[in-house]
């Protein structure tokens, strides 16, 4: 198992190095080079004490050595400062293409089932794990810059003396198997700890959101008790995952240290005994260093690596259903200049709507004896229809599962007598829109947040303004169609967060127009105003929820919602005669 995890983990980091080889090519030939270079102090050092003592092995004097360190520490810091700046825009190429292979991945599932855990883990997915695999991916370059520096100075080393060089594995042995023999619990540690940090982090998500539920309860000291329980738990967590990782490193440090200073004790005897020069001493002592600080950092490396192996596990399986290519595949990213404008293919002839067909729509909320059971229902071009039923009938159910917000357990979807398979793909713009009973708005202008990625049309931008019935409440607004409206449009009345989610969808001008409860904060009159406007020029086709008496005497055909079932459905006048359940709900409407 554990080996299957490590190969799954190298196959994860090689692809994601693949996704821009000439960048990590050229990242990696700067930190070889950065790695590399204390080579030359280190001969610089042994020709300065070989100078002093008159065994130079060059005729530059110490003037001209000193000249040629100082020439060879300026080149350093040029090479540091191109690598730092190319390792920084590799770093983000890496985190940015799996955070926006995750989005992707999010983004094509349906709704309900688009985030399979806490919103928390999933910020701690986006933040911590993308963070730890393009840490890993950096790491690999000054493993093979360090690898490439032990191998040329131990090489020089074995040619001093061939016994006290050899010592210098003595410690990389004892990392690497201290290493291995932790790794399961690195691996245990590390998931706990990331777990509870996700526990926290949602919590304090549902808290933030719930502000005024709490309140009202005057659960203010049972939320904190709670927050504090999952704190002292992550606290516990953390420490002990970072207790572990400061016991390795401490390990690894001291096993350095007793194997350089043996290796020290040894090199003075030599000396002692005249087959050390002071040169070679000196550079033996300033490679023996680099070295050194390679086994260690090589043994820290085995650590992470293993950390990133959980890193990944855990971003797969946030990703749910998805295969593990979907995390590391390429893709572009929209890095410099403007990012593509959004636009929606023409529709042809064949694609309008002409009918729409739904037959024995079922779905089950897991865990729960709720849902909808063999919905059907028919509309044509033109036609409005109504779904109706008191709170907890169904019909955001249907909605949601009609779209493909929520998967369908059975049931079939026809499009112009054409079998929709994938409803959470076909049901977007320009086929079709959707409105919320909550719209979703983003700490944005009213304008961004109506056009949302199109291109603007000032025209088509007036025309859904006006629409929407929400001329005047711009004028009334300090920078009109440019005012930031805050997180979720906590500026704007409900009534106004309703009518600039209408005009959202007004501006796409779909085929298929779906709402949710749309004039829920409508007053009378702006309600009738926004229906009129809605049916003024061509009919447009509509599935709405709504109990309200106007909306219900705009409809071709109502569906009556009971229990998760179709109790009855035609026109108003025929189920106000002949249905006690639309009676009932009728005669409850203010």
């Amino acid at each position: 198992m554990e080996k299957n995890n490590n190969m799954r983990t190298y196959n994860y980091i090689w692809k994601l190095i693949k996704y821009r080889p000439w960048l990590y090519t050229l990242n990696c030939i700067l930190w070889i080079i950065i790695h590399v270079s204390p080579l030359i102090p280190g001969l610089i050092a042994k020709e300065f004490f070989d100078t002093l003592s008159g065994n130079a092995s060059l005729n530059v004097g110490v003037w001209g050595l000193m000249a040629l360190l100082m020439m060879v520490t300026f080149a350093r810091v040029v090479i540091i400062f191109a690598g730092g700046k190319t390792d920084a825009i590799h770093r983000f190429n890496m985190s940015a293409l799996i955070r926006r292979n995750m989005l992707e991945c999010i983004l094509k599932k349906p709704g309900a089932n688009a985030i399979p855990c806490s919103v928390g883990e999933a910020v701690n997915c986006f933040r911590d794990d993308a963070d730890q695999a393009e840490n890993s991916i950096s790491w690999t370059l000054d493993v093979i810059g360090s690898a490439v520096f032990a191998i040329v100075a131990i090489t020089i080393l074995l040619t001093i003396n061939l016994r006290i060089t050899l010592l210098v594995f003595t410690p990389l042995v004892a990392v690497v198997a201290i290493s291995q023999k932790a790794s399961e619990r690195i691996e245990r540690y590390r998931e706990a700890s990331r777990e509870a940090t996700a526990n926290v982090s949602g919590a304090m998500g549902e808290t933030f959101s719930s502000v005024q539920a709490i309140k009202v309860a005057g659960a203010e000291k049972d939320i904190l008790n709670y927050l504090n329980k999952l704190n002292k738990k992550r606290h516990k967590l953390m420490l002990r995952d970072s207790i572990l990782n400061q016991l390795l490193e401490s390990i690894y440090i001291n096993t350095v240290s007793f194997g350089t200073g043996l290796i020290l004790l040894l090199a003075g005897q030599s000396m002692k005994g005249g087959s050390f020069s002071v040169g070679d001493f000196a550079l033996f002592v300033c490679f023996l260093g680099f070295v050194a600080d390679f086994t260690q950092f090589f043994g820290t490396f085995i650590a992470h690596y293993k950390q990133t192996g959980v890193s990944f596990r855990r971003m797969i399986e946030f990703l749910r259903g998805e295969s593990d290519e979907a995390l590391v595949k390429s893709n572009k990213l929209y890095l410099k200049g403007n990012l593509p404008v959004e636009t929606y293919n023409v529709i042809n002839e064949a694609e309008k709507l002409n009918s729409l067909q739904v037959k024995g729509l079922t779905y089950h909320y897991e865990g729960a004896d709720s849902g909808i059971k063999d919905v059907s229902f028919g509309m044509k071009k033109g036609e409005v229809t109504v779904i109706t039923g008191r709170i907890g009938s169904g019909k955001t159910t249907l909605l949601k599962t009609l779209l493909g917000l929520l998967p369908r357990a059975s049931g079939e979807i026809y499009w112009n007598d054409i079998k929709v398979r994938e409803p959470e793909n076909f049901f977007v713009p320009p086929l079709s829109a959707y409105t919320s009973q909550i719209p979703n708005l983003f700490s944005d202008s009213v304008e961004s947040n109506i056009l949302l990625g199109l291109e603007k049309n000032d025209d088509e931008l007036k025309k859904a303004v006006l629409s929407a019935v929400l001329e005047k409440d711009i004028e009334t607004l300090d920078k009109g169609l440019e005012t930031v409206i805050g997180p979720k449009g906590v500026k704007l009345s409900g009534g106004q967060v309703q009518r600039v989610a209408a005009a959202r969808m007004f501006i796409r001008r779909p085929e298929l127009l779906v709402f949710d409860d749309i004039s829920s904060a409508l007053d009378v009159e702006t309600e009738i105003k926004l229906w009129n406007r809605l049916f003024e020029g061509e009919n447009p086709t509509c599935v709405v929820v709504s109990n309200r008496r106007y909306a219900l005497q705009q409809a071709d055909n109502i569906i009556v919602m009971k229990n998760g079932k179709v109790d009855a459905q035609g026109s108003l006048e025929e189920l106000l005669n002949n249905c006690e359940e639309m009676q009932q709900i009728w005669g409850n409407i203010g």
